[in-house]
């Protein structure tokens, strides 16, 4: 049943073998938010993206995108999400511009050009658009990377560490253009990063993982509250400590 409701996860839970990457996990997403997943190395967050983009099949519970079971992929879900990660690269042997028009083909972009070029302005992405993808720098490669993610404009946007790689004056410019876009599209997004600062400022929801579980969540300031910390940094580097002492027993 198609909903307006982005992501619903209703006791999410994936095994691999004996391991437990991510254990009944609940919590949604609504339009127009921004929620941040957190949490150290081995805590879930990139299992828990796999099921909601339907890459990894849940042992139990269902993940939902705009209503509908992720791991079944429909077109018409599909077509209203996108992803960017630093980490998962752009075939590396076409240009930037051969990239963006392969995606925005895949996800049926009316006016594809006109599309790549506007993103290519926004992004800063021109004098690079006709090189090939392995020859760009870290930073090159996640503007690209990003770029390639709005192409289809989506209501629902993934992203991994999307400021990763980059320098502080352009980290800082593309937090202020995801908050333009989210304000002016109503889009939602579920970010995953590892920058408090960022989290704090993008971010209208934190959900805080460890040992493939959601500990806690509530807004920056209520969980910096909670915790009696002075920032989001502390409390993570609390919650990440107790996970490392768990799996230390």
């Amino acid at each position: 049943m198609v909903s307006d409701v982005p992501v619903e996860a209703e006791d999410l839970t994936k095994r691999f073998g004996d391991v437990i990457a991510v254990e009944g996990i609940n919590f949604s997403v609504k339009k127009g938010s921004v929620v941040g997943l957190l949490g150290g190395n081995g805590a879930g967050k990139t299992t828990t993206m796999s099921l909601l983009m339907g890459l990894v099949i849940p042992s139990a519970g269902e993940a939902r995108i705009f209503g509908e079971d992720a791991s079944k992929r429909s077109a018409s879900a599909l077509a209203r999400i996108n992803f960017s990660s630093p980490y998962v690269e752009m075939p590396g042997r076409l240009t930037v511009e051969e990239n963006l028009q392969v995606y925005a083909r895949l996800f049926g972009v009316v006016h594809a050009q006109e599309r790549i070029a506007k993103l290519a302005r926004d992004l800063d992405l021109e004098s690079f658009l006709h090189r090939m993808t392995r020859t760009l720098s870290a930073g090159q490669k996640s503007r690209s990377a990003l770029a390639k993610s709005l192409i289809n404009e989506p209501e629902l946007l993934l992203l991994d560490e999307p400021t990763a790689s980059l320098d502080p004056d352009t980290a800082d410019w593309i937090r202020t253009y995801l908050q333009d876009y989210q304000k002016n599209t109503g889009a939602a997004i579920l970010l995953a990063s590892h920058n408090m600062p960022e989290v704090e400022r993008l971010c209208d929801e934190v959900l805080m993982m460890r040992g493939g579980m959601i500990v806690d969540h509530g807004a920056p300031s209520e969980l910096i509250t909670r915790h009696g910390r002075q920032n989001l940094e502390e409390v993570f580097l609390d919650i990440a400590r107790k996970q490392s002492e768990v799996a230390s027993k």
